[in-house]
């Protein structure tokens, strides 16, 4: 399957295989790191980024392709919905069918809410499904979510919002046992210890996972318990524009049936987003390993009803995303891959890094060995990549570890002729996870728009400007369940005024006045590939 060129590399990387094995890679110091990301980290390019000139972030930069979808007219300019006929009316209205909303419906009908979840594709076509490498959770003796909480606030780079944080990895332990007692199959022990490893940027081993689909685990647990509680779902159902009330209050959404293209209207006492992120707008010509529906819709509803953004410029460019072959190519290299102990190798056969430095971190390092040093292997588009030296996972550990631990890799990979026992694999960053979002309090809800609560990735400030494996997993079962138990609670005390799509109108005379002229409307709801496969920029 490798070209010739990649396989005289590949001998380098087996020539100096024997002598990395037992060598200590250092790790960076903070200046090195610092001056690292600023050179070559995409967050931190003069290119690639606007002024947003509208709404509670007005002044700020946020990716050009975020910025145009918050700018952008909405789906219902110059259209008449008649929210007098209201189609649902529940006490709690979940956007988004991923872990985050599943979490919360369970919540919230345990509280015993009547809810609402609806769904842009179907019930866990989410980035929640497509998790590989594990969940943090401080459950261990020689662990605490004190040590988790500075091993993520530096992570962020000193940028987390404490409370959320905080929020994050008390409850850390509580969600690993949530998830236990519902029935996902962590990996265990034979006495039935859980098995725990390390991440990027960790200081324990904190890493729950179950082989290398946890994602898809955790999410075959929650989607059905979400069925067996009978919670009402409605799939390829987006919601297009949230609703408020004459007091200003989120208190339903109107919903696109996408096999007829006709309206509905969902009247709730309180809403929650939770519709992921943002991978498949390709960020600076990214590939991305997010799902399908992955386009920002959440970030977009919340701005334009008011709610403000956070570190909207701050994204995570996944160190190890697939570079060759190209039918996978964008796709995710778990971390696990690492903390098993492959190392990122040049053409050369030299280790040019620790494995488990911070994503960013890790990410600009490679971007720099295809940029400046010139030593990445040609690999798709014109771009260039670097080795991650899977065989040494069982020189190291022994025979069976790899499909063991790593299945689906081992699998995904075996379709295309490369066995990861054997070979190497071809990786460079790929467009991963949106570090900013909705800003919320600790208990969810958003800071200026009251009943509109938030979870998952759509949310802004849990992990600051960088975000550690693992984290992920966990704030969308944390602050997923969060979200269902306050916005149960804040419904039976809420009484519903008149239903209002004024902030429409108030917003299109917003984008007026401040001169942006636009074809576009948001949100996007599916990216399209009319000019074939977004190129990769090095």
């Amino acid at each position: 399957m490798y070209t010739q060129e990649m396989l005289d590399s590949i001998k380098n990387v087996e020539r100096t295989r024997s002598e990395r094995l037992h060598a200590t890679l250092r790790r960076m110091e903070a200046d090195e790191k610092d001056k690292l990301l600023q050179e070559y980290h995409p967050d931190y390019r003069t290119t690639g980024f606007k002024n947003i000139l509208v709404g509670p972030n007005k002044g700020q930069k946020a990716p050009s392709e975020l910025t145009d979808l918050l700018q952008a007219h909405s789906r219902l300019t110059g259209k008449h919905i008649d929210l007098e006929v209201v189609d649902y009316d529940v006490d709690v209205l979940i956007i988004g069918g991923g872990g985050a909303g599943s979490s919360a419906a369970i919540e919230a009908d345990r509280a015993g809410a009547k809810v609402l979840q609806v769904t842009k594709l179907r019930m866990g076509d989410a980035n929640t499904m497509m998790a590989e490498g594990g969940i943090q959770g401080a459950d261990k003796e020689n662990d605490s979510p004190a040590i988790h909480y500075l091993d993520a606030l530096g992570g962020g780079h000193f940028s987390n919002r404490p409370e959320l944080l905080s929020r994050l990895v008390h409850d850390g332990p509580l969600a690993i046992k949530w998830l236990s007692d519902l029935g996902v199959m962590f990996d265990k022990k034979p006495d039935g210890t859980m098995i725990t490893t390390h991440g990027g940027g960790t200081s324990r081993k904190r890493m729950h996972a179950a082989a290398d689909y946890s994602g898809a685990e955790i999410m075959r647990v929650v989607r059905d318990e979400v069925q067996n509680r009978g919670i009402t779902t409605i799939d390829f159902a987006p919601a297009i524009e949230l609703i408020l009330d004459e007091e200003g209050k989120a208190s339903g959404a109107v919903l696109m049936n996408f096999d007829t293209g006709e309206y509905s209207v969902v009247r709730a006492k309180t809403v929650i987003i939770a519709t992921g992120g943002a991978g498949r707008l390709h960020y600076q010509g990214f590939p991305t390993s997010n799902h399908y529906g992955a386009t920002a819709d959440g970030l977009i509803l919340g701005y334009r009803v008011g709610a403000e953004l956070l570190y909207q410029d701050a994204i995570q460019y996944h160190p190890t995303g697939v570079a060759y072959p190209s039918q996978i190519f964008g796709a995710l290299v778990t971390e696990k891959v690492r903390s098993l102990g492959a190392q990122l190798i040049n053409r050369d056969g030299i280790a040019f890094m620790n494995p488990l430095e911070t994503r960013d971190v890790a990410a600009a390092s490679i971007i720099r060995e295809c940029s400046t040093n010139k030593e990445g292997i040609p690999a798709l588009d014109g771009g260039s990549a670097v080795w991650l030296d899977t065989p040494m996972i069982e020189d190291l550990h022994g025979e069976g570890t790899i499909e063991k631990g790593i299945p689906g890799m081992l699998r995904m990979y075996a379709k295309f002729g490369i066995d990861l026992r054997k070979q190497p694999i071809l990786v460079y960053p790929t467009l991963h996870y949106q570090n900013g979002g909705l800003l919320i309090h600790p208990d969810g809800e958003t800071t200026n728009v009251k009943n509109l609560f938030v979870a998952g990735e759509a949310v802004g400030g849990i992990h600051g400007k960088n975000r550690l494996m693992g984290n992920s997993l966990l704030d969308i079962i944390v602050f997923g369940r969060i979200a269902g138990k306050s916005a149960a609670a804040r419904a039976k005390e809420t009484k519903t005024g008149k239903l209002t799509l004024a902030h429409v109108e108030k917003f299109e005379k917003s984008l007026a006045d401040a001169g942006v002229e636009t074809d576009k409307v948001s949100p996007l709801l599916l990216p399209t590939y009319t000019h074939g496969r977004t190129p990769r920029k090095s």
